[in-house]
């Protein structure tokens, strides 16, 4: 099984309110500093995301690339690379827990990413903390600044 890097968040917000951003993927420009375009290729019965394209400008990692997302419930979603032109692989997934009373939410963020390029494991892993940090972290944001319906 390949490494995969983790981390986790406490949000001050009921957990389907962080899922309903995470789901929210035309948005994702706006709040994550490296997608710069999201489009929903194609959507389950329940109208969530099961393939998306996404343009990635991570500094050294510029992408067209494209996902294919599974939820679970509703606190779970994970994804695996369906295409793309500079990774071999990008699994991952956002997995959310109700923390201390209904209005807080810890999620952990997995990601195990490949690229086509040579690269050394140690970093890749650190690349991956880098890109996990910063999606948490604009995520936290992004859910906190949100106006609750």
């Amino acid at each position: 099984m390949a490494e995969h890097t983790s981390s986790s968040i406490t949000i001050e917000a009921a957990p389907a309110d962080v899922m309903a951003v995470i789901a929210d993927f035309a948005r994702y420009p706006e709040w994550t500093g490296e997608v710069k375009e999201a489009e929903v290729l194609a959507t389950d019965a329940k109208g969530r995301a099961e393939q998306v394209r996404l343009l990635l400008d991570a500094g050294a990692i510029k992408d067209d690339h494209t996902l294919a997302y599974t939820w679970t419930g509703d606190h779970e979603v994970s994804w695996t690379l369906v295409k793309s032109q500079m990774l071999r692989s990008l699994d991952g997934s956002y997995s959310l827990a109700p923390a201390g009373g209904g209005d807080r939410t810890e999620v952990t963020y997995r990601l195990t990413v490949d690229v086509k390029i040579p690269m050394l494991g140690m970093i890749k892993r650190k690349a991956e903390k880098v890109i996990i940090d910063r999606a948490l972290a604009g995520l936290k944001k992004r859910v906190e600044s949100t106006p609750k319906a």
